[in-house]
């Protein structure tokens, strides 16, 4: 899509006034000063996940033990509710949906559930380019099943280090491959790969396929009753604004009802006999049949609260924002930015790319350390990426046009140079 854009504050105060999602940043705590760019990591804090989480610990603290009966089970069916509210964003059934976890564990049950190797179909497909624990969890499954690594893990490389092409991925799709499990948006350039056509090209060979949402639940509309993947998880503190640390997801296309859990717990037994305490495992018919524990009510009460939000808006119209106002940084970048040494290094398509930008630049690790000092809160990935979000629920276009004259302070009068190399934990 073609747009144009001017180079001007005044012209980034008239999109803000032209934004109809503008007035959402007041559902949002923003620290007076402060840019926050860092949304794709951890979302902020809103009011209403504030307002979710004081609710929980009042029924907590009034109930005791009730809770677990009060409002007619809500709490004890917690998964369920939330998934009933999260099931829009994927276009998904609500109960091929089961809140649980950390992304993390949901990858070892969704490995553990789908994983059946045979002699003659026992590879797995990940990419280079994927988050750690991705890879950590599927190395960890091949070992517990008694495979070598280095006979059973294709990796897809990246031929510019930043991308994966959709035809090389598909080309792994060999008949001794028995799983796949991809990013649906790359965490380090944003590309948004396309689900249905890899999805539909696994299949066709007779593969599992799994995505990880982790960049783009809360971003990017999904379609999952197009798309047909087997399974899915996804974290809910970026986009979702869930919460640090808050609980995750995991999808499984219904078509799998009734596959054994790989890991088993208390909570995916079925309710009606969950408290006769039998040591014979009854499983739950549906995605809930993969829970483990008793639900992490105190982590799920801020992202109940705030799906509310989401729900209201639509994802189409965050979708909109969200193209439009990284589309303006990264016509900004192209104006005013490119002699200094920044480039992009995402994707420009709109259906290509996901919520935030990948900013390049030799300096950007030390850019990142002066943009905090000067209020702006980005993230940094190596070798030299500056990945901003934009979030489309509480970042205004004026403040984008003030992020680029900052970065552009930042290599004209040489601010960078003043901080050291070295690397710190967390940036």
């Amino acid at each position: 899509m073609k747009r144009l854009f001017e180079t001007d504050r005044e012209f980034a105060k008239r999109l803000d006034a032209e934004d109809p999602l503008f007035k959402i940043r007041d559902h949002f705590y923003i620290t007076e000063g402060e840019l926050y760019m860092d949304g794709n990591s951890l979302g902020l804090c809103s009011k209403d996940a504030e307002r979710g989480l004081l609710e929980a610990f009042d029924v907590w603290k009034h109930e005791g033990i009730k809770i677990w009966g009060t409002q007619n089970g809500r709490f004890f069916n917690y998964s369920r509710r939330i998934a009933e509210k999260l099931a829009p964003l994927l276009n998904a059934d609500s109960d091929e949906i089961a809140i649980m976890g950390s992304i993390t564990s949901n990858i070892h049950q969704a490995l553990a559930t789908f994983y059946k190797p045979t002699t003659t179909k026992y590879k797995i497909v990940v990419d280079a380019l994927n988050f750690p624990t991705d890879i950590y969890a599927t190395k960890s499954i091949i070992e517990l099943l008694g495979y070598r690594v280095d006979e059973t893990l294709i990796t897809i490389q990246s031929e510019d280090g930043r991308t994966l092409d959709v035809e090389t991925i598909i080309g792994t799709f060999k008949e001794d491959v028995a799983l796949v499990l991809l990013p649906a948006v790359l965490y380090r350039s944003a590309q948004l790969l396309d689900l249905k056509k890899i999805t539909d090209a696994a299949h066709e060979k007779g593969i599992i396929i799994g995505w990880d949402l982790a960049h783009s639940i809360g971003a990017v509309p999904h379609d999952f009753k197009a798309a047909k993947p087997d399974f899915a998880v996804w974290c809910s503190y970026k986009y979702l604004n869930g919460g640090p640390g808050a609980v995750a997801g995991l999808y499984i296309n219904r078509k799998h009802f009734g596959i054994s859990a790989g890991l088993k717990g208390w909570f995916g037994n079925q309710d009606d006999t969950q408290f006769l305490l039998s040591h014979d495992f009854e499983q739950d018919h549906d995605a809930n049949g993969l829970l483990l524990g008793t639900p992490h009510i105190l982590s799920m009460a801020p992202l109940d609260a705030m799906l509310d939000l989401f729900n209201v808006i639509g994802m189409d119209a965050i979708r909109e924002k969200s193209l439009n106002i990284t589309a303006y940084l990264m016509s900004l970048v192209d104006s005013k930015l490119t002699a200094l040494g920044y480039t992009i290094g995402n994707p420009r398509a709109d259906h290509q790319r996901g919520g935030h930008v990948c900013l390049e630049h030799p300096e950007g690790y030390r850019i990142s350390l002066a943009l905090r000092d000067l209020n702006i809160i980005p993230d940094y990935r190596e070798p030299n990426v500056i990945r901003l979000a934009p979030v489309a629920l509480y970042v205004s276009y004026e403040e984008v046009y003030h992020l680029v004259e900052i970065l552009e302070k930042i290599i004209i009068e040489k601010i960078y140079e003043s901080y050291s190399l070295k690397r710190v934990t967390v940036l």
